[in-house]
């Protein structure tokens, strides 16, 4: 996804810095037990949980190589720079993605609302309001189609 919508991202994005973020945050976030982002419970301890698997999994690592890692996920994590920004709007837009094209999926299984998604997929209009558009538009027809609990 990095790659294809690359040319939705800011100019200044360092794409090659965007891939490594994608896939060392994964990688904790596979290490750690993936949250399902709707979770209220497992979201409670999911930053602990994260911080212990990239203490584990960087500290496997030479230390130079660890360093720079990690220093990209906790770039990843706070989420104030335009690599991190573009790379948190498409860790949001695979799953909404994922959720549209499967007619509701676990939005439907959690009962998710949609100001529950809107809310989670506010990065990526952050981003590119291209893409935040996309997205928006995606949104409005999955609870016309009721994919989304609309909640009034």
């Amino acid at each position: 996804m990095a790659i294809v919508l690359s040319e939705y991202a800011d100019p200044q994005v360092d794409l090659l810095r965007v891939l490594k973020m994608v896939l060392i945050h994964d990688l904790v976030e596979i290490d750690a037990g993936d949250t399902f982002c709707y979770d209220a419970i497992a979201i409670q301890d999911q930053a602990e949980r994260e911080e212990k698997a990239a203490d584990r999994l960087f500290g496997m690592l030479p230390e130079n190589l660890g360093e720079e890692l990690r220093s990209l996920w906790e770039e990843f994590e706070a989420k104030n720079t335009i690599d991190a920004q573009f790379e948190a709007a498409l860790d949001r837009l695979q799953p909404l993605l994922h959720n549209y094209y499967t007619q509701g999926g676990t939005w439907k299984m959690a009962g998710v609302t949609v100001e529950q998604v809107r809310k989670r997929m506010a990065p990526v209009s952050i981003c590119s309001p291209v893409l935040g558009e996309f997205v928006e538009n995606l949104i409005q027809d999955a609870v016309r189609q009721g994919f989304i609990l609309k909640v009034e």
